[in-house]
């Protein structure tokens, strides 16, 4: 198992462009078996997350083809549904979170899947309830065999309805327009999630002849239509690889530029750091973030302590909670921290504080981070990344300690940022992988 070697404490000087979306990337490569024409999608992330996903396709009899080193053509034509028995199958769902959106489209173009407990990060509870009170609604039958740890759905005779979602559950509700898309009569999603993926993945359906209204909204809209063909679809930038050069930038004193963010889809991301006192400036579609001695944590309008929270879009993205956590650390004042979505992803926390930070973990969803303003640098230590953000998290903050940091189990980082230890050395960090 791999880990990184940092020598921290150095300045970062350069450019650097964000790959595609990891997060759009799993729902439309699931998207591409609706249909038995070709999908080419370009823009896709090299990370190993969504390499496994491409392997389920493959597994499914998917014909793929890498035509440059970021597109991909699919072509679902001859989809080998048998494959969902095989224990390669079960090995590969269960190790991927993601694998549970080819249901949607699985039930909706042949009417049955199979589908093992997907896996993913360890950061507390993710329930699945949406996605099937969702499919039961269209009209699934479906049961849990809990001997083979696997989920067996007969969606024979889809039916649109109306449905109010009990969350605004991203991959529930990309699986729910999935499955409705080809579904008899009309299909109303309330409360759906409307993050910048679902727009994206709404609007490749469209082109590919869905019929979908409300696209950008929480009101979506479906008429079943009877089949779906081919289209070309480029994916958005990565917004949390975004975020993570942001705060890279602030931690290690660095000006950094980031290239093709697509700006307009970054939502509230730029005004959080923003009010942590990291100066950012918009060139286009590019950000320049300058190098900083120091940046104060606004408060209030009323002087309290300012409180940083996740929330469902265009709230502010759980996945970066953790990058702001650490860049809190050196800022110049206090801030709380409050993951509220899940509730196992703070305790990373520890790490930090024994790397000098000063953070009061006040429970499993909130953190209190009192800024040391440089005055007392985080040191190296040797440490475990526990899963993608968190591990990202942690890297930037052994970029800015003082001496050298060991972080294992690399391979989770590795699953959402694709060579991210070699675009780093471009920028002038000190990074073996070994």
């Amino acid at each position: 198992m791999s880990s990184f070697k940092i020598s921290g404490g150095k300045q970062l000087k350069g450019e650097i462009v964000p790959q595609g979306a990891k997060n759009e990337a799993l729902q439309v490569i699931c998207a591409t078996l609706l249909t038995p024409e070709e999908v080419v999608i370009s823009n896709v992330p090299d990370i190993r997350d969504v390499n496994r996903l491409i392997d389920i396709l493959r597994g499914l009899n998917v014909r793929v083809v890498r035509k440059k080193h970021d597109t991909y053509s699919f072509c679902a034509d001859s989809v080998d549904l048998d494959y969902l028995r095989k224990p390669e199958f079960k090995t590969e769902g269960e190790s991927l979170r993601g694998s549970i959106m080819i249901l949607g489209p699985l039930m909706s173009r042949f009417g049955k899947a199979h589908m093992p407990h997907p896996g993913g990060d360890k950061i507390g509870r993710r329930r699945l309830d949406t996605h099937f009170i969702g499919f039961k609604k269209l009209g699934a039958r479906f049961e849990y065999d809990d001997a083979e740890k696997m989920y067996r759905i007969d969606a024979s005779k889809l039916m649109g309805c109306n449905m109010l979602l009990d969350e605004a559950s991203v991959t529930g509700t990309a699986n729910i327009v999935m499955a409705a898309v080809m579904a008899e009569g009309k299909t109303t999603i309330f409360n759906a999630a409307c993050e910048p993926y679902l727009y994206q993945l709404c609007s490749m359906l469209n082109r590919m002849g869905a019929k979908i209204s409300g696209v950008g909204s929480n009101l979506l809209t479906i008429e079943g239509v009877a089949e779906l063909g081919g289209c070309e679809h480029r994916l958005l930038s990565d917004m949390i690889e975004v975020g993570s050069f942001i705060g890279l930038a602030a931690m290690t004193r660095s000006e950094i530029t980031v290239r093709n963010v697509d700006y307009e889809q970054l939502g509230v991301i730029p005004d959080v750091f923003r009010k942590l006192g990291i100066h950012i400036e918009r060139r286009d579609q590019d950000i320049v973030v300058p190098s900083q001695k120091s940046y104060v944590i606004e408060t209030f309008m009323d002087g309290s302590i300012l409180t940083v929270r996740d929330a469902p879009w265009p709230g502010f993205t759980p996945d970066l909670i953790s990058i702001i956590l650490v860049v809190a650390t050196q800022a110049k004042g206090s801030v709380l921290i409050h993951q509220w979505m899940f509730e196992s992803r703070l305790f990373f926390v520890d790490k930090l504080i024994d790397m000098g930070a000063q953070i009061i973990l006040c429970d499993p969803h909130r953190a209190t981070v009192i800024g040391l303003d440089r005055k007392h640098p985080l040191k190296g230590i040797e440490m475990t990344s526990p899963d993608i953000r968190a591990g990202v998290a942690l890297l930037i903050a052994a970029l800015s300690a003082q001496g050298e940091s060991i972080i294992h189990n690399v391979a989770q980082i590795d699953r959402g940022y694709q060579y991210i230890d070699e675009r780093l050395i471009r920028l002038g960090a000190d990074i073996q992988r070994i």
